[in-house]
């Protein structure tokens, strides 16, 4: 694994993302949007090539998180790739969902992400998430 760019950035980047996984954990939907562009692309499995603007993907990630009563949300690094005001990384998550209907299941998956730095802060441009494997417990 090899990570290029300033390490400023790099370690924007890094906080970044555990500034979502934050968020997740605690169903703050705010804290959650202010990570992305207002343009940012989320793409899932079954939305094709995802959903495009704010405005349409966070009621829909408010109306996701309604249904568990704890996530765990927890992302290892992969290569952080910076250049100039853009950059692309690979992460891998782990998720342990508590649904309210008492459903519990363990996901790991991969974000493969590209972010903008605009006025001095790093946003999620786009993040495509692959669901590697999954398990009910």
């Amino acid at each position: 694994m090899i990570s290029t760019g300033p390490i400023e950035d790099r370690l924007a980047i890094r906080e970044l993302v555990e500034s979502y996984n934050d968020a997740v954990m605690r169903f703050d939907a705010e804290a959650w949007a202010a990570n992305w562009r207002d343009d940012a692309v989320w793409a899932l499995p079954g939305t094709g090539d995802g959903i495009k603007g704010k405005e349409n993907f966070v009621p829909m990630w408010k109306n996701a998180m309604s249904g568990f009563s704890f996530v765990g949300f927890f992302a290892s690094g992969g290569p952080i790739t910076v250049t100039g005001n853009t950059a692309h990384a690979t992460w891998y998550q782990q998720e342990f969902l508590h649904q309210k209907d008492g459903v519990r299941r363990n996901v790991t998956g991969r974000y493969e992400d590209d972010y903008v730095k605009a006025n001095g802060r790093w946003y999620f441009q786009r993040r495509v998430y692959q669901v590697l494997h999954s398990e009910n417990t």
